[in-house]
């Protein structure tokens, strides 16, 4: 007589659903005002640079990199150098680094699903999907479909409301001088509040804070990013050993 197979873990049977899309369209509507607000400025930048609508578009499509996007038109030129393009690739890859260890801390439930859904829908993924997801996640939530859903909604909106940012031209080039750079800052903490697991889980967050301030004071451009993130990844780590 034969055993029939165990079942499946709970995580290995995580599904994709519409309904895990919608929601994921639901969680995500939050973030839509400050989304639409980068991408306008992000079109009055590009514009203000020289760039072309389609060149403009097509990059929002392609590269589809947020804060990114806005810190490679401030350091975009009319003539170019190699060396020119390898500093531009170099800050890009600072800032954006961040996703490494934002995917990273989702291994486990990307793990049960085809390389090639995981391929496609990280291209979409942002931060607003990470905290969304680790929330979700965090809650017992296991359908992809939220952040795929979610990320996709978040695409085509930065695409279209580079179109009318462009169009606008300089109006709000300079996000800072309308306070407008607080809104995605504001969102975070919003969304972080509930991960809240006590004082001592805070502490990897409050030397990575503290460590990237200090650094953003002491050296020019984006390296606060990556330092201020390895702090608090090696901070946690020793808490972890001293547990």
């Amino acid at each position: 007589m034969t055993s029939s197979p165990e079942p499946l873990p709970k995580e290995a049977r995580a599904p994709v659903t519409w309904r895990g899309m919608i929601l994921g369209v639901r969680k995500i509507s939050v973030v839509l005002p400050g989304i639409i607000v980068f991408a306008v400025a992000f079109g009055a930048a590009a514009a203000a640079k020289g760039l072309s609508l389609l060149e403009t578009v097509v990059m929002s499509a392609i590269v589809y990199a947020g804060v990114a996007q806005l810190v490679a038109m401030e350091l975009w030129r009319p003539e170019w150098t190699w060396g020119a393009i390898a500093g531009l690739a170099a800050v890009t890859a600072t800032v954006n680094a961040r996703m490494v260890l934002q995917g990273a801390s989702l291994q486990l439930w990307f793990a049960r699903f085809p390389r090639a859904l995981n391929a496609l829908h990280l291209f979409f993924f942002t931060d607003a999907n990470w905290l969304v997801g680790t929330r979700y996640h965090a809650e017992g939530g296991r359908d992809l479909g939220v952040l795929i859903g979610g990320g996709l909604l978040l695409w085509v909106v930065w695409v279209l409301a580079t179109v009318p940012g462009y169009l606008l031209g300089s109006l709000v080039s300079d996000p800072r001088r309308y306070g407008i750079d607080l809104v995605m800052p504001i969102f975070f903490a919003a969304m972080i509040v509930p991960l809240w697991r006590g004082r001592r889980a805070a502490r990897p967050w409050l030397v990575a804070g503290i460590v990237a301030l200090v650094t953003a004071k002491l050296v020019d451009g984006y390296a606060f990013i990556i330092v201020g993130a390895l702090s608090g990844a090696v901070a946690g780590a020793f808490l972890d050993d001293a547990a």
